[in-house]
Parts: C-alpha cells; structure tokens; sequence
C-alpha cells in the first residue's frame, strides 16, 4: 500500500509520483502490487477542476503513462467519465497496458460535512473482483467500507480479500472510527480488507495515512505510520482456507500528538504546495502565536519562519520577553516593530470624524489593523505567507479583529479550541523536554492586550466553560435550551449562542484553516450570513 500526498491538480506530476512509487515498491521490497489511494490522479478533493473539460483526457493520458512505465501492477484512483457519465474510479493497471485491466465505480458517494461527491459523480452498482497470482480480490473506495453492502457484494461475487482505496481526511478519533467500520465489514464477510489510505493537507482537510490492514475476523494485522508519506508492506498468503496478512504495526498518535501533527503537516503542504518561500506571523507573547510558531518551525525548519513582535502601549514587558525568549530558542528570524507611529497617524487622519467621541473598541481595533498592514506588507515583500494565530473559541465568537488578526494567508489553530491549545502547548514541551513555548506563556491569564490591564475573561466567560458549551452547540448541534438542561448557565448560553450566530459574518472573511474537530467553521459548518434564525429548541 502507497501512501501517497498527491498535488489537487497535478494529474502529470501524481501519475509520475505512481510510477515512482511502484517502482521503488518493486525494487526495494519486492512487491508483487502496489495500491494507491482514492482519486490520486487529481488529489483529493479536486472539486470543480473536475468539470474542466481537459480533465478526461488527462487522465487518460497518465493512466496510458502509467502502464507503459511500470514492472508491477498497480490499483490508482481516479474520476472517470464512461458513456457520458462521470464516476469515482479505481483501475487494475498491468505493465505495458495503456488503459486498466478493470475498473470499480465507487458505490457510495458520501455528500455530508466536508463531501459533497454527489455534486460530480455518479454512482457505480456493482462489484469487481479480478484474479492475482491465484487469489480473487475485490475493490472498493472510501465510503464503501462504511456501508455493509458494497463489501458483501465482493464477497457474494467470490473475493478472498478487499482493497478499499480512500481519501479519508484527519479529524479527533477518526483513526479509530475508521478501525470500527474496517473490523465489522471483515467480520461480516469473514474476508481480510486492506485499507490504504492518502497523506498530507489540502486546504482545510489534512490526510493522515494510517493505512491498516485486518483479518477474516476484523483483528489488526499490520498499521502503517501517520501523517507522512509511506510505503506499507503487506505480505499475504493462504493457510489452508484462511488467508493471512502479515506486516509491521506501528503505534498511530491520539490525542494532543495527532492533534500537533496534523497542524505541522497542514502547515508545511499549505505553504510548500502554494509556492511560498516561507511563513510569518506576529509574535504577542501569547499562548496561541507561541504555538503557532512552534507549529510553524516543526513544519518548515527555523530558516523560513519569521516572528514579529509589534508593541504598543499596552504591550506588557513581559510580553517582550517571552517573544523574545522563544524567538531565540527556536532560532527564527525575529523583528520588532513598533506599531505607535502608524497607529498616531491614523488618529490623526481621523481626529475630526472621531472629534467628540469617546474611544471605544475603535482604538483597540486600529491596533490590531495597523500590526496587520504591517504583517502584510512583509509577506507582499518578502514571499512569505502569514499564519493567522486565532484560535476556534475567538472565532466562534467573534473575539478577533477583522482585516486586523485576522489578516493572514492560513489559520493553524482555526479548529482548535482554546483549552486544546493550552494542552498541545503543554504536550510540545513535554515532547521537547525543554520550553519550547515560555511556561510563563502558558500560566498567564489570556490577553489581547489592547486596552490597560485587559484579559480575555473580561469579554468571554472562562474557556473551560466557553468551549464546553461551544463543543455542545458547534460540533454536537445542540439547541440553547438541550446546552442549558446539560447544566449550564441560561444567560450564558443565550450570549454565547447569539455571539456565534451573529458572527459568521467574519468567519467567512478569515483565512482558511485546518480542519482537526467533529465540525469545523467552513466547509464544514456552513450558516447563513444575513438570516432571521433565532436560537432556542
């Protein structure tokens, strides 16, 4: 099994990427097949590209490549259009042919939370089974395996085991709930299936791996790594009636390390695949720009991150030291650049329409604006990307500063709540033994620091409660009144509630961000912007 990062896209530069991994596949380990993951033509999710009326012939042409150049059969996903009709496909391509042996339409075309298959494809209605080397193997794609039917199509039509390509992006528990749905469909088959799944980040999904395979009896036989790039050996073999599968397992990460990794690896695919030189990102001294940093250096090595710190008057010294504390363990490039001379000379600008009135959350805005413009500037300059370092409880409710903060090129925390953040940060210098990010970061009291003596908990209730009523209403969708009845505070709720919903205005405006919970803000969890929807039951 290949676990393959494909480039969206890139139908040349993926096919090339599947002859060189047969190839290495065969020369190395002896492979007799080599199974690559779901639509790795185009990378996955191609969305409208597939409505591109070169697409077919492309893919025709990489998979005429394809044939030609290998010395071992593959299985490669792709989308295909037959008699008129376009599908989501995987081919059994033998050396020297110029188009697959056999060909599996995808039966089940999931179309919820961040799919939406059904808007290209048609589905398939039937299984494939062909012969290899005396066993009959049957294929099927992602969703498939998440239904009982398409796997016991395979069966009923004589397979010995099952090929499930997939493109099964990263979310909390989801290796698990994959190993679920794999076990039970060998249990209900009595067949071995081998789950090969892509890697790497795709805007706001990120790809995993974790490729696996189990037995007759849905028992773990041997699991590929995570979040990188892979070759998974498979050895399978008859006993008698049984067919066994031998390999390597590898641990998979959970919690707070799957949760880090899956960030690094978003970061470094967004930034690498878009072209830019590098990342940039203003350095508060707090602790979510301290992690964002730490992400960033992880992802791309200290040489192509840059850290700003951009004081003001409310800029504790503190602050300044912790920036620069961490800038300097962690070797990147780091300015400081004050923000009072730009600041001073937008009031000045606006000295007579603001004559007469009272500062507000005006002045705290401009702040942040002017450290914007300023980020913004040195990526335009410079080539660099800028993270955004706002985490999933400010978005939720608002706590950010359009065209301020929120100005930037990729959000890293965007679906981490607050708390998660506080335990990551914890995890990395765990893992580090060192402090990676300032423990007097992670003890402090949050701040934006925009107005004298300012915390967070002056705006927002404390993230404890915050994110456990955001986690009922966002990822669960629970009403305000099932939250309250959960035990929570009415009035609470009820601002909270109205805070998300009214501010989904700057969620759409905010930089893309990786996708990591049950329901992310985006593709994921899509309102409304001008609405009369009113919280309740």
């Amino acid at each position: 099994m290949a676990q393959r990062n494909p480039l969206v896209g890139d139908i040349e530069g993926n096919a090339r990427a599947v002859i060189d991994a047969a190839r290495e596949a065969r020369t190395l380990l002896g492979a007799e097949l080599v199974v690559f993951p779901e639509l790795m033509l185009t990378g996955y999710p191609p969305e409208d590209l597939l409505l591109r009326p070169s697409l077919n012939r492309r893919i025709d042409d990489a998979l005429a490549t394809i044939g030609v150049a290998v010395e071992v059969p593959v299985i490669v996903g792709y989308p295909a259009v037959r008699n008129g009709v376009r599908r989501n496909a995987a081919g059994v391509l033998y050396p020297g042919d110029e188009g697959p042996r056999h060909e599996y339409f995808k039966q089940c075309l999931p179309n919820y939370r961040v799919f939406d298959e059904k808007r290209y494809f048609q589905p398939g209605n039937s299984a494939v089974v062909f012969e290899f080397q005396g066993l009959q193997l049957g294929i099927t794609i992602c969703e498939d395996i998440w239904y009982a039917g398409p796997a016991a199509a395979a069966a009923e039509a004589g397979a010995d085991a099952i090929i499930n390509l997939n493109a099964s992006p990263f979310r909390a528990s989801k290796p698990e709930e994959r190993f679920e749905q794999v076990a039970a469909r060998a249990r209900e088959t009595g067949l071995p299936v081998l789950y090969c799944n892509m890697v790497g980040g795709q805007d706001e999904l990120v790809f995993d791996g974790a490729s696996f395979a189990v037995d007759g009896a849905g028992h773990l036989c041997l699991q590929g790594a995570s979040f990188e790039e892979g070759l998974v050996p498979v050895d399978l073999s008859g006993e008698g009636a049984v067919l066994a599968i031998r390999g390597e397992v590898l641990p998979v990460p959970a919690g707070e390390e799957s949760m880090y990794r899956a960030l690094v690896l978003a970061v470094r695919d967004y930034v690498n695949k878009n072209g830019f030189k590098g990342a940039l990102l203003g350095l508060s001294g707090g602790i979510d720009s301290a992690l964002t940093l730490a992400v960033a250096v992880d992802a791309l090595g200290p040489e192509r991150v840059e850290a700003v710190m951009m004081p003001f008057r409310y800029t504790s010294a503190m602050s300044i030291e912790d920036a620069e504390k961490q800038a300097r363990a962690l070797r990147v490039k780091y300015r400081v650049l004050p923000i009072e001379p730009a600041f001073n000379g937008f009031m000045e600008i606006l000295a007579e329409p603001f004559a007469g009135l009272d500062t507000d959350t005006t002045e705290e805005n401009l702040q942040a604006r002017c450290r914007g413009v300023l980020l913004m500037a040195l990526s335009n300059k410079g080539g660099s990307v800028v993270l955004t370092t706002g985490n999933k409880s400010e978005m939720a409710v608002g706590y950010a500063t359009l065209y301020g903060d929120m100005a930037g090129g990729f959000s890293v925390l965007k679906d981490v709540f607050k708390t998660w953040v506080f335990r990551v940060a914890r995890w990395r210098n765990q893992k580090a033994g060192t402090e990676i990010i300032p423990q007097r970061v992670i003890d402090r009291p949050p701040s934006a620091e925009l107005a004298p003596d300012q915390v967070d908990s002056d705006s927002l209730p404390d993230y404890d409660e915050l994110d456990a009523i955001l986690e009922r209403y966002v990822e669960q969708d629970m009403s305000a009144e099932a939250v309250i009845r959960a035990g929570f505070d009415r009035d609470v709720v009820y601002r909270v509630v109205r805070l998300t919903d009214r501010n989904e205005y700057k969620r759409r405006q905010s930089a893309v961000g990786p996708r990591v919970s049950r329901r992310a803000f985006g593709k994921d969890r899509r309102y409304p912007i001008t609405n009369g929807w009113r919280p309740g039951d």
